[in-house]
């Protein structure tokens, strides 16, 4: 089986913890996570959001996948929404996998009636789960 090429979206205030230990996953050879740089300041609206829109988009088209983690603010998260949404165009076509991070945390909206393949908790082997069974998000 060919090695995924995962995007990680994720709520870089809250579930930066959630992130480095995919990081430390990393190594696995079934999968390889790229993970965006821009920091949790930028706002989705301001004069620096196209630079780093065009940064995501790249890594974006270099993946294979985007696994969202949702966290409690996930949902109400204006970077994710786009990364969720830009992972859905046609020029970039991820599969979509995602990871709820507690139980009652809810989906950010574009998660919902596309697909998505859902890890029934975060390990590894369900997160692996996920992505191998990830279709590309309509």
């Amino acid at each position: 089986m060919a090695k995924h090429k995962v995007f990680i979206s994720y709520d870089h205030s809250e579930d930066v913890l959630y992130k480095r230990l995919l990081q430390a996953w990393d190594a696995n050879k079934d999968f390889d996570f790229a993970f965006d740089s821009r920091g949790p300041d930028v706002a989705i609206n301001s004069s620096n959001a196209g630079v780093v829109k065009t940064a995501l988009t790249k890594m974006m088209m270099e993946a294979t996948h985007i696994l969202v983690l949702v966290g409690e603010k996930s949902h109400e998260s204006d970077w994710m929404k786009w990364e969720i949404e830009r992972a859905k165009q046609s020029d970039v076509r991820l599969k979509i996998a995602a990871i709820k991070l507690a139980q009652d945390n809810k989906s950010p909206a574009g998660l919902l009636n596309v697909g998505t393949s859902w890890a029934t908790s975060f390990t590894r082997d369900r997160i692996v789960d996920a992505l191998n069974n990830a279709k590309i998000g309509y």
